[in-house]
Protein backbone atom coordinates (compact mmCIF):
# COMPACT_ATOMS: atom_id res chain seq x y z
CA UNK A 1 0.00 0.00 0.00
CA UNK A 2 1.24 3.51 -0.51
CA UNK A 3 2.08 5.87 1.60
CA UNK A 4 0.98 9.42 2.42
CA UNK A 5 0.15 11.89 4.41
CA UNK A 6 1.39 15.11 6.38
CA UNK A 7 5.10 16.11 5.37
CA UNK A 8 5.00 18.93 7.29
CA UNK A 9 2.63 21.20 9.13
CA UNK A 10 2.52 24.52 11.10
CA UNK A 11 -0.61 26.76 12.94
CA UNK A 12 0.09 30.15 12.53
CA UNK A 13 -2.54 31.76 15.68
CA UNK A 14 -1.76 35.31 15.23
CA UNK A 15 -0.22 38.71 17.17
CA UNK A 16 -3.10 39.25 19.43
CA UNK A 17 -5.71 37.04 21.91
CA UNK A 18 -8.01 37.67 24.60
CA UNK A 19 -8.38 36.26 28.28
CA UNK A 20 -12.02 34.43 27.69
CA UNK A 21 -12.62 34.27 31.23
CA UNK A 22 -12.29 38.31 31.57
CA UNK A 23 -14.64 38.71 28.57
CA UNK A 24 -17.16 36.56 29.92
CA UNK A 25 -17.67 38.64 33.07
CA UNK A 26 -17.38 41.94 31.18
CA UNK A 27 -20.27 41.11 29.08
CA UNK A 28 -22.02 38.95 32.48
CA UNK A 29 -22.32 35.88 31.49
CA UNK A 30 -23.35 32.78 33.36
CA UNK A 31 -19.98 31.59 34.85
CA UNK A 32 -21.09 28.45 36.04
CA UNK A 33 -21.69 27.87 32.03
CA UNK A 34 -18.69 29.64 30.98
CA UNK A 35 -16.79 27.08 33.16
CA UNK A 36 -18.25 24.02 30.78
CA UNK A 37 -16.59 25.35 27.82
CA UNK A 38 -13.19 24.46 28.96
CA UNK A 39 -11.51 27.92 27.20
CA UNK A 40 -8.76 29.93 28.25
CA UNK A 41 -7.81 32.36 25.54
CA UNK A 42 -9.18 33.50 22.18
CA UNK A 43 -6.50 34.54 19.22
CA UNK A 44 -8.82 37.82 18.20
CA UNK A 45 -7.88 38.58 13.95
CA UNK A 46 -6.29 42.55 14.38
CA UNK A 47 -7.85 44.95 11.54
CA UNK A 48 -4.54 44.49 9.24
CA UNK A 49 -4.85 40.19 9.87
CA UNK A 50 -7.05 38.45 7.60
CA UNK A 51 -7.09 34.62 6.15
CA UNK A 52 -4.46 35.20 3.98
CA UNK A 53 -2.03 36.69 6.42
CA UNK A 54 -2.92 34.03 9.15
CA UNK A 55 -2.64 31.40 5.97
CA UNK A 56 0.96 32.77 4.78
CA UNK A 57 2.40 32.88 8.24
CA UNK A 58 1.74 29.29 8.77
CA UNK A 59 2.85 27.85 5.62
CA UNK A 60 6.06 30.03 5.02
CA UNK A 61 8.24 27.86 7.12
CA UNK A 62 7.00 24.72 6.53
CA UNK A 63 7.88 25.76 2.32
CA UNK A 64 10.96 28.05 2.96
CA UNK A 65 12.38 24.46 4.69
CA UNK A 66 11.83 23.00 1.06
CA UNK A 67 14.77 22.88 -1.24
CA UNK A 68 13.90 24.35 -4.70
CA UNK A 69 13.64 21.05 -6.35
CA UNK A 70 10.84 19.94 -3.60
CA UNK A 71 8.82 23.28 -3.79
CA UNK A 72 8.53 22.84 -7.37
CA UNK A 73 6.60 19.61 -6.67
CA UNK A 74 4.18 21.52 -5.21
CA UNK A 75 1.15 21.24 -7.73
CA UNK A 76 -1.90 21.70 -5.53
CA UNK A 77 -3.10 24.60 -3.42
CA UNK A 78 -6.28 24.26 -1.52
CA UNK A 79 -7.34 26.86 0.72
CA UNK A 80 -10.20 25.73 2.59
CA UNK A 81 -12.45 28.32 4.98
CA UNK A 82 -15.44 29.59 5.74
CA UNK A 83 -14.13 33.05 5.72
CA UNK A 84 -13.09 34.24 2.21
CA UNK A 85 -13.24 37.50 1.17
CA UNK A 86 -14.81 37.17 -2.64
CA UNK A 87 -17.43 34.69 -3.89
CA UNK A 88 -15.00 33.75 -6.80
CA UNK A 89 -11.27 34.55 -6.39
CA UNK A 90 -9.88 31.42 -4.45
CA UNK A 91 -7.87 32.65 -1.77
CA UNK A 92 -5.06 30.38 -3.18
CA UNK A 93 -4.51 32.55 -5.29
CA UNK A 94 -3.07 34.94 -2.78
CA UNK A 95 -1.09 32.20 -0.78
CA UNK A 96 0.70 31.08 -4.40
CA UNK A 97 1.58 33.98 -4.84
CA UNK A 98 2.97 35.80 -1.34
CA UNK A 99 4.87 32.01 -1.37
CA UNK A 100 6.53 32.66 -4.52
CA UNK A 101 5.69 28.93 -6.04
CA UNK A 102 5.21 27.38 -9.39
CA UNK A 103 2.71 28.65 -11.82
CA UNK A 104 2.18 25.18 -12.84
CA UNK A 105 -0.36 24.35 -10.25
CA UNK A 106 -3.90 24.00 -9.48
CA UNK A 107 -5.26 26.20 -7.21
CA UNK A 108 -8.82 26.24 -5.63
CA UNK A 109 -10.83 26.63 -2.72
CA UNK A 110 -13.18 24.56 -0.44
CA UNK A 111 -15.80 25.50 1.92
CA UNK A 112 -17.78 23.27 3.81
CA UNK A 113 -18.04 24.92 7.34
CA UNK A 114 -15.79 23.30 10.24
CA UNK A 115 -15.34 19.80 8.11
CA UNK A 116 -13.09 22.03 5.04
CA UNK A 117 -9.57 21.32 6.36
CA UNK A 118 -10.34 17.56 6.49
CA UNK A 119 -12.03 17.71 3.28
CA UNK A 120 -9.46 19.40 1.90
CA UNK A 121 -6.51 17.04 3.55
CA UNK A 122 -8.08 13.98 1.83
CA UNK A 123 -8.87 15.79 -0.99
CA UNK A 124 -4.77 16.13 -1.46
CA UNK A 125 -4.20 12.72 -0.30
CA UNK A 126 -6.42 11.28 -2.64
CA UNK A 127 -4.03 13.07 -5.28
CA UNK A 128 -1.48 11.72 -3.93
CA UNK A 129 -2.62 8.26 -3.84
CA UNK A 130 -3.62 8.73 -7.28
CA UNK A 131 -0.06 8.66 -8.87
CA UNK A 132 -0.72 10.87 -11.62
CA UNK A 133 2.20 12.69 -10.73
CA UNK A 134 4.09 10.62 -8.76
CA UNK A 135 6.46 12.84 -6.28
CA UNK A 136 4.41 15.48 -6.43
CA UNK A 137 3.32 17.58 -2.97
CA UNK A 138 0.26 19.32 -2.12
CA UNK A 139 -0.41 22.36 0.17
CA UNK A 140 -3.22 22.51 2.50
CA UNK A 141 -4.22 25.49 3.97
CA UNK A 142 -6.92 25.96 6.40
CA UNK A 143 -7.52 29.45 7.80
CA UNK A 144 -11.00 30.81 9.46
CA UNK A 145 -11.99 34.26 10.86
CA UNK A 146 -14.52 35.21 13.61
CA UNK A 147 -14.15 38.45 12.88
CA UNK A 148 -17.36 39.90 15.17
CA UNK A 149 -17.68 43.74 14.30
CA UNK A 150 -20.27 46.41 15.91
CA UNK A 151 -22.44 48.03 13.14
CA UNK A 152 -23.07 51.86 12.89
CA UNK A 153 -25.00 53.36 15.82
CA UNK A 154 -24.50 49.55 17.48
CA UNK A 155 -22.86 49.25 20.70
CA UNK A 156 -20.11 46.25 21.77
CA UNK A 157 -22.28 45.82 25.14
CA UNK A 158 -25.82 45.41 23.39
CA UNK A 159 -24.36 43.24 21.20
CA UNK A 160 -26.21 39.40 21.34
CA UNK A 161 -23.22 37.13 20.77
CA UNK A 162 -23.57 35.49 24.37
CA UNK A 163 -21.44 31.95 24.40
CA UNK A 164 -20.32 32.49 20.88
CA UNK A 165 -17.82 35.41 20.81
CA UNK A 166 -15.81 34.05 23.38
CA UNK A 167 -15.30 30.85 21.71
CA UNK A 168 -14.48 32.00 17.84
CA UNK A 169 -11.27 33.12 17.05
CA UNK A 170 -8.89 33.65 14.27
CA UNK A 171 -5.95 31.41 12.84
CA UNK A 172 -4.68 29.07 10.39
CA UNK A 173 -3.10 25.73 9.94
CA UNK A 174 -0.82 24.79 6.81
CA UNK A 175 0.37 21.54 5.55
CA UNK A 176 1.99 19.37 2.97
CA UNK A 177 0.64 16.72 1.98
CA UNK A 178 2.88 14.11 -0.19
CA UNK A 179 4.38 10.44 -0.17
CA UNK A 180 6.76 11.04 2.27
CA UNK A 181 4.67 11.47 5.40
CA UNK A 182 7.61 12.53 8.60
CA UNK A 183 4.50 14.04 10.85
CA UNK A 184 1.24 12.07 10.32
CA UNK A 185 0.95 8.71 8.05
CA UNK A 186 -2.75 8.25 7.55
CA UNK A 187 -4.34 4.75 7.54
CA UNK A 188 -5.10 4.60 4.09
CA UNK A 189 -9.13 3.54 3.69
CA UNK A 190 -9.65 3.80 7.03
CA UNK A 191 -12.23 6.32 7.67
CA UNK A 192 -16.29 6.81 8.02
CA UNK A 193 -18.31 9.93 7.26
CA UNK A 194 -21.70 10.52 7.64
CA UNK A 195 -23.79 13.98 6.94
CA UNK A 196 -26.86 14.95 6.27
CA UNK A 197 -29.04 18.21 5.98
CA UNK A 198 -29.51 20.46 9.21
CA UNK A 199 -29.89 23.89 9.68
CA UNK A 200 -27.65 23.94 13.25
CA UNK A 201 -25.33 26.51 11.86
CA UNK A 202 -24.81 28.91 9.18
CA UNK A 203 -22.90 31.59 7.47
CA UNK A 204 -25.91 33.45 5.38
CA UNK A 205 -24.79 36.95 5.40
CA UNK A 206 -20.89 37.79 4.79
CA UNK A 207 -20.11 39.07 7.88
CA UNK A 208 -22.69 37.16 10.24
CA UNK A 209 -23.26 33.79 11.39
CA UNK A 210 -26.90 32.34 12.69
CA UNK A 211 -27.81 29.40 13.98
CA UNK A 212 -29.66 26.64 16.75
CA UNK A 213 -26.34 25.82 19.31
CA UNK A 214 -28.38 23.58 21.01
CA UNK A 215 -29.31 21.71 17.59
CA UNK A 216 -25.53 22.32 16.36
CA UNK A 217 -24.78 20.08 19.49
CA UNK A 218 -27.24 17.19 18.71
CA UNK A 219 -25.86 17.01 15.57
CA UNK A 220 -22.44 16.95 16.46
CA UNK A 221 -23.24 14.14 18.59
CA UNK A 222 -25.12 12.33 16.31
CA UNK A 223 -22.24 12.63 13.73
CA UNK A 224 -19.41 11.66 16.15
CA UNK A 225 -20.90 8.25 16.82
CA UNK A 226 -22.25 7.65 13.53
CA UNK A 227 -18.91 8.68 11.99
CA UNK A 228 -16.95 6.80 14.56
CA UNK A 229 -19.62 3.31 13.68
CA UNK A 230 -18.99 3.37 9.95
CA UNK A 231 -15.45 3.51 10.44
CA UNK A 232 -15.78 0.78 12.50
CA UNK A 233 -17.55 -0.87 10.08
CA UNK A 234 -14.81 -0.36 7.53
CA UNK A 235 -11.78 -1.12 9.57
CA UNK A 236 -11.63 -4.79 11.02
CA UNK A 237 -11.27 -4.95 14.73
CA UNK A 238 -11.36 -1.33 15.26
CA UNK A 239 -12.64 -0.83 18.92
CA UNK A 240 -13.07 3.19 20.39
CA UNK A 241 -11.38 2.12 23.62
CA UNK A 242 -8.22 0.15 22.53
CA UNK A 243 -7.59 0.92 18.64
CA UNK A 244 -6.56 4.39 19.37
CA UNK A 245 -3.56 6.17 21.96
CA UNK A 246 -5.15 9.36 21.15
CA UNK A 247 -8.46 11.20 19.99
CA UNK A 248 -7.97 14.23 18.10
CA UNK A 249 -11.66 16.20 18.06
CA UNK A 250 -12.76 19.74 16.03
CA UNK A 251 -13.33 21.76 19.12
CA UNK A 252 -16.18 24.36 18.70
CA UNK A 253 -15.27 24.60 22.37
CA UNK A 254 -14.07 22.09 25.17
CA UNK A 255 -17.06 21.21 26.68
CA UNK A 256 -18.77 19.89 23.79
CA UNK A 257 -16.09 17.65 22.49
CA UNK A 258 -16.12 15.66 26.13
CA UNK A 259 -19.46 15.82 25.54
CA UNK A 260 -18.72 13.68 22.17
CA UNK A 261 -16.27 11.48 23.86
CA UNK A 262 -18.50 10.59 26.80
CA UNK A 263 -21.81 9.85 24.35
CA UNK A 264 -19.52 7.22 22.69
CA UNK A 265 -17.67 5.77 25.68
CA UNK A 266 -20.96 5.30 27.12
CA UNK A 267 -22.85 4.00 24.21
CA UNK A 268 -20.34 1.64 22.41
CA UNK A 269 -17.56 0.46 24.67
CA UNK A 270 -20.30 0.48 27.97
CA UNK A 271 -17.51 2.14 30.18
CA UNK A 272 -18.20 3.11 33.67
CA UNK A 273 -18.32 7.08 34.35
CA UNK A 274 -15.01 7.06 36.45
CA UNK A 275 -13.22 5.69 33.55
CA UNK A 276 -14.12 7.69 30.93
CA UNK A 277 -12.98 11.33 33.17
CA UNK A 278 -9.67 9.41 33.18
CA UNK A 279 -9.44 8.20 29.35
CA UNK A 280 -11.11 12.24 28.68
CA UNK A 281 -7.70 13.31 30.55
CA UNK A 282 -5.28 10.79 28.78
CA UNK A 283 -6.15 10.93 25.66
CA UNK A 284 -8.52 13.82 24.45
CA UNK A 285 -6.99 16.71 26.98
CA UNK A 286 -3.55 17.06 24.84
CA UNK A 287 -5.35 17.56 21.65
CA UNK A 288 -7.39 20.61 23.47
CA UNK A 289 -4.60 22.24 24.81
CA UNK A 290 -3.88 24.96 21.73
CA UNK A 291 -7.83 24.75 21.06
CA UNK A 292 -8.34 26.47 24.60
CA UNK A 293 -5.73 29.42 23.57
CA UNK A 294 -6.85 29.86 20.21
CA UNK A 295 -10.65 29.02 20.20
CA UNK A 296 -12.72 27.59 17.27
CA UNK A 297 -10.79 28.28 14.12
CA UNK A 298 -13.75 26.46 12.18
CA UNK A 299 -12.29 24.29 9.22
CA UNK A 300 -8.44 24.98 10.98
CA UNK A 301 -9.70 23.43 14.62
CA UNK A 302 -9.66 19.65 13.60
CA UNK A 303 -6.07 20.02 12.54
CA UNK A 304 -5.24 22.23 15.38
CA UNK A 305 -6.72 19.21 17.73
CA UNK A 306 -4.26 17.14 15.67
CA UNK A 307 -1.19 19.42 15.83
CA UNK A 308 -1.58 19.53 19.96
CA UNK A 309 -2.32 16.31 20.51
CA UNK A 310 1.23 15.36 18.31
CA UNK A 311 2.86 17.96 20.72
CA UNK A 312 1.84 17.03 24.18
CA UNK A 313 1.39 13.24 23.53
CA UNK A 314 4.41 10.61 24.37
CA UNK A 315 5.33 9.75 21.26
CA UNK A 316 8.36 7.32 22.30
CA UNK A 317 6.94 4.73 20.31
CA UNK A 318 4.87 5.11 17.20
CA UNK A 319 0.68 5.86 18.38
CA UNK A 320 -2.27 5.80 16.52
CA UNK A 321 -4.34 9.13 16.49
CA UNK A 322 -8.01 8.48 15.84
CA UNK A 323 -9.36 12.14 14.43
CA UNK A 324 -13.11 13.38 14.43
CA UNK A 325 -14.41 16.38 11.79
CA UNK A 326 -17.33 17.74 11.81
CA UNK A 327 -18.29 21.02 9.90
CA UNK A 328 -22.04 22.28 10.55
CA UNK A 329 -24.95 21.66 7.79
CA UNK A 330 -23.49 18.72 7.99
CA UNK A 331 -20.93 16.32 7.12
CA UNK A 332 -18.32 14.37 9.14
CA UNK A 333 -15.51 12.03 9.42
CA UNK A 334 -13.36 9.69 11.20
CA UNK A 335 -9.80 8.57 10.37
CA UNK A 336 -6.83 7.98 11.73
CA UNK A 337 -3.23 7.65 11.35
CA UNK A 338 -0.12 7.26 12.97
CA UNK A 339 2.29 9.32 14.48
CA UNK A 340 6.37 8.63 15.34
CA UNK A 341 9.00 10.34 18.10
CA UNK A 342 10.53 11.81 14.65
CA UNK A 343 7.20 13.67 13.86
CA UNK A 344 7.02 15.42 16.91
CA UNK A 345 10.53 16.76 16.71
CA UNK A 346 9.71 17.63 13.64
CA UNK A 347 6.71 19.57 15.06
CA UNK A 348 8.13 21.10 18.14
CA UNK A 349 11.40 22.27 16.34
CA UNK A 350 8.77 25.38 14.92
CA UNK A 351 7.80 26.44 18.43
CA UNK A 352 4.19 26.67 17.48
CA UNK A 353 3.68 26.92 21.76
CA UNK A 354 6.08 29.51 22.32
CA UNK A 355 4.13 31.70 19.50
CA UNK A 356 1.12 31.49 21.33
CA UNK A 357 2.84 32.43 24.72
CA UNK A 358 4.63 35.67 22.73
CA UNK A 359 0.78 37.13 21.55
CA UNK A 360 0.02 40.34 22.67
CA UNK A 361 -2.79 39.99 25.36
CA UNK A 362 -5.56 42.55 24.69
CA UNK A 363 -7.15 44.45 27.57
CA UNK A 364 -10.98 44.67 27.04
CA UNK A 365 -11.13 48.45 26.28
CA UNK A 366 -8.52 47.48 23.48
CA UNK A 367 -11.07 44.83 22.35
CA UNK A 368 -14.13 46.57 21.94
CA UNK A 369 -12.25 49.11 20.16
CA UNK A 370 -11.34 46.56 18.20
CA UNK A 371 -14.80 45.38 17.26
CA UNK A 372 -15.56 49.06 15.97
CA UNK A 373 -12.10 49.50 14.06
CA UNK A 374 -12.54 45.58 12.28
CA UNK A 375 -15.47 47.49 10.18
CA UNK A 376 -12.81 49.03 7.94
CA UNK A 377 -12.27 45.09 6.75
CA UNK A 378 -15.90 43.61 6.50
CA UNK A 379 -16.76 41.68 3.31
CA UNK A 380 -17.52 43.68 -0.03
CA UNK A 381 -14.71 46.40 0.98
CA UNK A 382 -13.71 47.89 -1.80
CA UNK A 383 -10.69 50.94 -0.69
CA UNK A 384 -8.75 51.24 2.56
CA UNK A 385 -5.68 51.73 4.16
CA UNK A 386 -5.37 50.04 7.02
CA UNK A 387 -3.85 52.04 10.35
CA UNK A 388 -0.95 50.24 11.24
CA UNK A 389 -0.68 52.08 14.23
CA UNK A 390 -3.16 50.60 15.79
CA UNK A 391 -2.61 48.21 18.55
CA UNK A 392 0.88 48.85 16.84
CA UNK A 393 2.62 46.80 19.98
CA UNK A 394 0.66 43.32 18.84
CA UNK A 395 2.42 43.95 15.24
CA UNK A 396 5.82 43.09 17.04
CA UNK A 397 4.87 41.13 20.00
CA UNK A 398 5.65 37.57 17.50
CA UNK A 399 9.22 38.96 17.24
CA UNK A 400 9.91 38.10 13.67
CA UNK A 401 9.13 38.76 10.26
CA UNK A 402 5.04 38.46 9.64
CA UNK A 403 2.60 39.53 6.65
CA UNK A 404 -0.19 42.07 8.16
CA UNK A 405 -2.69 43.45 5.14
CA UNK A 406 -1.58 47.03 4.22
CA UNK A 407 -4.50 48.35 1.64
CA UNK A 408 -7.45 47.06 -0.47
CA UNK A 409 -7.37 48.63 -3.65
CA UNK A 410 -10.08 48.23 -6.02
CA UNK A 411 -11.30 45.25 -4.34
CA UNK A 412 -7.55 43.81 -4.68
CA UNK A 413 -5.82 42.99 -1.28
CA UNK A 414 -1.71 44.11 -0.71
CA UNK A 415 0.38 42.71 2.03
CA UNK A 416 3.74 43.40 3.46
CA UNK A 417 6.26 41.77 5.50
CA UNK A 418 6.78 43.33 8.79
CA UNK A 419 9.64 42.76 11.26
Amino acid sequence: MKVVGIEAINVHAGAACLDVKKLAAHRNLDMNRFENLLMKEKTVALPYEDPITFGVNAARPIVDALSPEERDRIEMVISCTESSFDFGKSMSTYFHDQLGLNRNCRLFELKNACYSGIAGFQTAVNFILSQTSPGAKALVIATDVSRFMVEEGGSALTADWSFAEPSGGAGSVAMIVSDQPHIFQIDVGATGYYGYEVMDTCRPTADGDAGDSDLSLLSYLDCCENAYLEYAKRVEGADYKTSFDYLAFHAPFGGMVKGAHRNIMGKVTKTPLKEIEEDFQRRVMPGLDYCQRVANIMGATALLSLVSTIANGNFDTPKRIGCFSYGSGCCSEFFSGVVNKEGQERLLALGIKEKLDKRYELTIEEYEQLLINSNAVKFGTRNTKLDTTFISQARKALGEETLFLKEIKEFHREYEWIS
